[in-house]
């Protein structure tokens, strides 16, 4: 195959879906995905991170590697490099690759290793979901119509919190863990 035959095939595969291969994947990305977002949100528990703090590991880099693999994919397929690179999907495909990468060269960074449910952002595209933010505008008319209704409800429910934490506060006490309104909140 000549370069840009590959190139023309692997877009088709990656950006479109309306071959079999390309729906497969799909499929095979929002399985990877989703799976790759229940890790992170396993490993943000203390007491799964201490007892298979090297199976997440493990885990995380596999994920990595693959979706760094499928970025460089996509960089290589489109015409143009930097506008893919810069867009939107674009950007969030490396912000969910990169924290990873970084924590080998900066000490600390491991700390923005949560942004890799950023992933999830990437069903979006596969989904197809962008095209119906169109949609989105009936949901914001409704909101905007009813934002006295929903300010009195936040109001309350502030309200109210704020309440029971200060009886908490004032009836429980520092004895049980209650050292301060706001903590009781």
């Amino acid at each position: 195959m000549t370069k840009n035959g590959w190139r023309d095939s692997l877009y088709r595969v990656i950006f479109l879906h309306d071959t079999r291969a390309g729906k497969a994947f799909d499929v095979a990305l929002i399985v990877a995905i989703l799976a790759s977002v229940a890790a992170v949100m396993i490993d943000s528990v203390q007491a799964v991170r201490t007892e298979y703090r090297a199976v997440l590991q493990t885990v995380e880099w596999a994920f990595t590697i693959l979706f760094s693999v499928e970025y460089l994919l996509r960089l290589a397929c489109v015409e143009r490099r930097a506008r893919y690179a810069t867009s939107f999907f674009g950007l969030i495909d490396l912000a969910s690759i990169l924290p990873t990468w970084l924590s080998l060269i900066i000490p600390g960074t491991q700390y923005l290793l949560v942004i890799r449910v950023l992933r999830v952002l990437r069903v979006f595209r596969i989904l197809k979901l962008v095209e119906y933010v169109g949609e989105a505008d009936v949901l914001l008319v409704a909101i905007r119509e009813s934002r006295r209704k929903i300010a009195i409800f936040v109001a309350t429910g502030v309200t109210t919190t704020v309440i029971l934490g200060a009886f908490m506060y004032l009836i429980d006490g520092h004895t049980n863990g209650f050292t301060s309104i706001p903590t009781s909140i």
